[in-house]
């Protein structure tokens, strides 16, 4: 594609990043004399429909939601503008990992980094829920690691802003893994969500791997109705047990039994330290990793990650053929650059999964990988032995290939192929839900795929009505 020399008044001299809705420049704002980092989205997904004006609208409440904080540990936002084809964020431009990144790379904190990175994250939503902005994606993919060993926040696409009505504010958005029970249920939300993910993130230091996994929805019945394992008790973690209750507070299923803030939350852990926590990460962990511009990991930031040797090229253009059906030609750089990173089907799927914007078609996508994985589709006989019994997952949890079913067993029946009865049986079933109109759907889904999982969710896209799209899942897994 062209790439334009300038956007607004600031020049462009490189590409850093280019994800399904935008492109991330290196750019230089002649006025201040500074660098930046610009991110864009093309106008196309302004275009007046429900998807492109839902796109849109995050775009331009990132700009003021995190335009409205000033703090060295957020990403710092300096302008907002249209030029042409396209709409722009500039933003402060930061070079080095996000924490997903030292996650999937299978990197062990040290103690020491644990409560630095922790400590960090607290100091930073504290200054945003003070300001009335609420995250409400907090997540390793959305913590940047500096060359300093600084942590900053990105992505305040989805904040709160307080008394705005920048979002609804019971809206369920996020991400399953490190929301909270009142997120999924509908319930009434308030900065406490922010509370909750941050424990999330403590417990996946801790413990090598997030405290619940599953397809969306085990996740939102076990956040909801299940209590986490202490995560000092996990296999390999090698912890001490003085910040499990500390973990289970921040998690607590109701908000009122968290931490009533990040600043008591950050008490809490330096109670628990009995010592001061560092400022900075230290630089034995930063040197593990070799640097990359960080500011763009909400759009895909390009790998340095080694080559895609490791994997077969039909296993790659599987995956490039799946994603092209959301995010068009993108798909082959995209898959080409995770790759890279990647080591295992579930881990890449849950990475090119980030480019999805539907939250089902996403869901459906995840659970495609998972699949493939389980049934041998992985790059090598040991990356199979992984996926099916532990490894590092995009979201770091180390048996996010197993998608919470307990066995190799369950997660292989995803894979199976749907026969034509029970396709018969499925536009029965989602007939009662949206009249004739289902063999249509039915037909067409069946042509896109027949794996359980994927084709169930296509099926689950045409049900507006949320409790009827869950039942209607409920019934859809009973099929043979």
């Amino acid at each position: 594609m062209n790439h334009p020399d300038r956007l607004g008044k600031y020049q462009i001299t490189e590409v850093l990043g280019q994800g399904a809705m935008g492109v991330v420049y290196k750019g230089y704002d002649p006025d201040i004399k500074r660098v930046v980092a610009l991110k864009t989205i093309r106008r196309q997904f302004d275009d007046g429909s429900e998807s492109g004006a839902t796109i849109a609208a995050r775009f331009r409440n990132e700009a003021q939601a995190a335009g409205r904080l000033l703090h060295p540990g957020i990403v710092g936002v300096y302008d907002f503008g249209e030029d042409q084809s396209v709409a722009f964020i500039a933003m402060e431009y930061v070079e080095g990992n996000t924490l997903a990144h030292y996650l999937t790379s299978r990197i062990r904190f040290t103690d020491e980094d644990i409560l630095s990175l922790i400590g960090q994250l607290l100091e930073a939503l504290h200054h945003a829920h003070e300001r009335g902005v609420w995250h409400r994606d907090i997540k390793p993919a959305n913590l940047i690691v500096t060359r300093a060993g600084k942590l900053k926040v990105a992505d305040f696409g989805i904040a709160r802003v307080d008394a705005a009505g920048l979002t609804q504010a019971n809206s369920v958005i996020g991400t399953p893994m490190y929301m909270a029970p009142e997120q999924f249920i509908g319930a009434q939300i308030d900065h406490r969500v922010d509370i909750y993910a941050a424990g999330v993130v403590l417990y996946q230091l801790i413990a090598g791997r997030a405290p619940f996994i599953g397809s969306p929805e085990a996740l939102m019945y076990k956040v909801v109705h299940e209590v986490a394992p202490p995560p000092s008790l996990i296999e390999d973690a090698n912890r001490s047990d003085r910040f499990d209750a500390i973990v289970s507070t921040a998690m607590s299923k109701q908000p009122d039994k968290r931490f009533a803030s990040a600043e008591a939350f950050r008490t809490a852990i330096i109670a628990a330290a009995a010592m001061p926590l560092s400022p900075t990460v230290s630089d034995e962990t930063i040197i593990k990793l070799p640097l990359r511009p960080a500011g763009l990991a909400v759009v895909g930031a390009p790998s340095t990650a080694g080559s895609v040797t490791h994997w077969e090229k039909s296993v790659l253009a599987q995956a490039e053929h799946s994603l092209a059906r959301h995010v068009g030609p993108l798909a082959s750089v995209l898959v080409r650059r995770a790759a890279k990173e990647c080591h295992d089907l579930p881990s890449l799927y849950a990475k090119l999964a980030e480019q999805v914007t539907n939250p089902a078609a996403r869901s459906a996508f995840i659970n495609l990988g998972a699949s493939r994985g389980a049934t041998g589709g992985g790059s090598t006989p040991t990356t199979f032995g992984r996926t099916a019994f532990g490894s590092t997952g995009g979201s770091g949890g180390r048996t996010f290939g197993t998608m919470g079913s307990g066995s190799l067993a369950t997660v292989a029946a995803d894979a199976v192929r749907l026969s034509d009865p029970a396709l018969e049986q499925a536009q029965k079933l989602l007939a009662a839900h949206v009249g004739p109109i289902a063999k249509v759907i039915v037909r067409k889904a069946a042509e896109k795929t027949r794996y359980r999982e994927p084709f169930f969710s296509l099926l689950a896209d045409s049900v507006s009505d949320p409790a009827a799209r869950q039942k209607l899942l409920a019934e859809l897994a009973k099929l043979v």
